[in-house]
C-alpha cells in the first residue's frame, strides 16, 4: 500500500482587515474616504501631501498614505501603519512613507493626543495665501471661522525631525495653521472634523485670492462682529454641523455612488 501523498503547503495570507481591530478598520475606511474626498474636491498635488489618522486605542501610532499612490487610489487596506519613532508596523503596499509627511504628522500626533486626524495640502489658493504678508483675511463668513489661525515660518523641506517642536509650538491650540510659503495644515478630533476644517480653510483661501484679484476696495465687519462670528463658528461637541459630523454620512453616500472601492 502506497503511503498517502501530502498536499503541498499553502501559504495563507491574511487580508489587512483580518489583521487589525474593528476600530482600526473603521478608522481606515474613514481615512480612505477623506483621501478620496480631498481628490474629488481638487485639493491634491499629484502624489504629494498627506492625511493621517491616529490608530484607535494608541497614542503613538498613526495611519498615513503610501508615497507613490494618488489620493484617488487610496483604500482602507493600503494605508501604512507607523509609530512616532518612524517604525513601519503594517504595510501591504510596495511603497514607503514620505519623510516630510512623517515629520509633520508625527509631530502633531506626539503632542496632540486629543486630535486624531491631521491633513496637509499644497493647493494653489492655499499656497498663494501662505505667501501673503497679510495672512488670511476675514473677508467672508467662511473666512471668519479662521479669524484666529496659526502660522509657521518656512524652514525648507520638512524632513528634519528638529522642526517637530516648532510645528507644535506654532500650532498651539488652533485647529488650522498656514505654513508660510508652503501650504495649509489642519487638525481634527475625528477624520470628519479634519476634512470639514480643511474644506472650509481652502474655501476661505479661494475667496481671498478671488477678492484680491478684483482690484477694488474691500470692506470688513467690525472687530466685535468678527469675534462674535468666530465664536459661533468654532467646533464644539454640541455642534455636529460645525464639527463636520452632520455632513459626513452624506459625503460617504456621494463616494459610494461614485466609487465605493475606498472601503476595500
Amino acid at each position: 500500500m502506497n503511503p498517502p501523498v501530502s498536499s503541498p503547503a499553502i501559504k495563507v495570507v491574511k487580508s489587512v482587515r483580518e489583521q487589525v481591530s474593528a476600530e482600526e478598520w473603521q478608522a481606515r475606511v474613514d481615512l480612505a474616504a477623506c483621501y478620496r474626498l480631498t481628490a474629488l474636491y481638487g485639493m491634491t498635488e499629484m502624489i504629494a501631501n498627506h492625511i493621517s489618522c491616529r490608530v484607535p486605542g494608541t497614542t503613538d501610532q498613526f495611519l498615513i498614505n503610501p508615497y507613490g499612490m494618488l489620493y484617488e487610489e487610496i483604500d482602507a487596506s493600503c494605508l501604512i501603519k507607523v509609530d512616532v519613532e518612524g517604525n513601519t508596523l503594517l504595510n501591504a503596499t510596495d511603497y514607503n512613507v514620505n519623510l516630510a509627511g512623517f515629520v509633520i504628522h508625527s509631530a502633531i500626533h506626539m503632542a496632540k493626543h486629543d486630535m486624531d486626524c491631521v491633513a496637509h495640502t499644497h493647493t494653489p489658493a492655499g499656497m498663494a495665501v501662505s505667501a501673503m504678508e497679510c495672512g488670511l483675511l476675514p473677508l467672508a463668513q467662511t473666512s471668519m471661522r479662521f479669524l484666529h489661525v496659526a502660522y509657521h515660518d518656512f524652514e525648507g523641506i520638512a524632513d528634519d525631525v528638529d522642526e517637530r517642536a516648532r510645528l507644535v509650538r506654532d500650532l498651539g491650540d488652533h485647529e488650522a495653521m498656514i505654513l508660510r510659503n508652503h501650504g495649509l495644515l489642519v487638525v481634527g478630533r475625528t477624520v470628519p472634523s479634519a476634512f470639514n476644517v480643511l474644506w472650509r480653510l481652502e474655501r476661505a483661501c479661494q475667496v481671498q485670492v478671488m477678492a484680491l484679484s478684483c482690484n477694488t476696495k474691500l470692506i470688513y465687519p467690525s472687530q466685535s462682529i468678527l469675534e462674535a462670528t468666530y465664536d459661533k463658528m468654532r467646533p464644539r461637541v454640541d455642534r455636529p454641523a460645525r464639527n463636520g459630523d452632520l455632513a459626513w454620512p452624506a459625503y460617504l453616500r456621494k463616494l459610494d455612488r461614485i466609487d465605493p472601492s475606498y472601503r476595500n
